[in-house]
This record gives structure tokens, sequence and C-alpha cells, in this order.
């Protein structure tokens, strides 16, 4: 019954930056909600980015272009893939007994982007999710996946 009361706040950097950079967010949340919540701020695995000439940097998927519009392309399947990664992230909270709703999910740019993607595809009514200068990183056939549960976000 403890894990209920707890919450959980999983934050996700930008692209080209990592996690440890963002902890200094943690100071900015003083409320007293915030006080016993545990933090994470993983950092995205090293790739190339097309966008960037095909650089090697931290980044959570794949980018062709800046800036976008609504007729870029997308890389559905790497988002879809650190989709399943943030998604493991938060299963092993639950499994730590935190409750689904008690767990947040924010993010800056290109994790604002997954933060969004994370939150709608995941099969249980989370707490809720902050993106910070996202965008909808993949097309309407996706949103056929966003779960009921996800649906009931508010």
């Amino acid at each position: 019954m403890a894990g209920r009361n707890r919450s959980f706040v999983l934050w996700l950097h930008g692209l080209g930056d990592s996690g440890p950079a963002n902890e200094p967010i943690r100071n900015l949340f003083s409320a007293p909600e915030f006080r016993l919540a545990k933090w994470s701020f993983p950092s995205a695995p090293r790739a190339p980015v097309s966008c960037n000439n095909g650089f090697v940097m931290p980044s959570w998927f794949d980018i062709h272009e800046l800036p976008m519009s609504a007729g870029s392309p997308q890389d559905e399947t790497g988002v879809l893939k650190a989709v399943e990664k943030v998604h493991a992230m938060i299963d092993r909270e639950v499994a730590d007994g935190i409750h689904p709703e008690n767990i947040f999910v924010c993010g800056f740019s290109q994790g604002g982007a997954l933060t969004l993607a994370s939150v709608l595809l995941y099969p249980k009514k989370l707490g809720g999710g902050a993106v910070f200068s996202g965008w909808v990183p993949f097309s309407s056939s996706v949103t056929e996946r966003i779960s009921p549960e996800a649906r009931k976000l508010s």
C-alpha cells in the first residue's frame, strides 16, 4: 500500500544532451508533493543522427530534418523502440510498488516527443506527462495504438 503513495518522475533529455546534465531540473520542483518523489534522468544511447549529417550523439531516435514540418519524415520504428525502453523503465517502478497513476514522464525537445509517445502508448493510465518544446513524433497510423487507458489521461 505504501507504493500507492510514492511517486516517480522520469525526465527525458533532448537531442545531444544527457540525463545527468538535466538533474538540476529536480530543484525547480519544490512543492511538498515532490519531496519524496523518486526521479530518474536516463541518458539516450549514442547513435548517428540524420539531420546532423550522421554525427553520432545521444539520441532517443533518428531525426531526419530540421526544421520539422507536418510533412517531415518520422523515424517511427526508432520512436517505438525508444518507447519500449521507456515502458520498461516504467514497468520496473510499477513492479517496485509505485502505482501507475503516480508516475509522470517529462521531457524536453526530442525527449518531449518521446514523452508524448510513451505516455500515449502505455497500456495503463499514468499520472501524466509534460512535454517541453516537443512534437508529435509519429503519423496518424500510430494514433490507432493509443490505449483506452491513456485516452483517460487528464
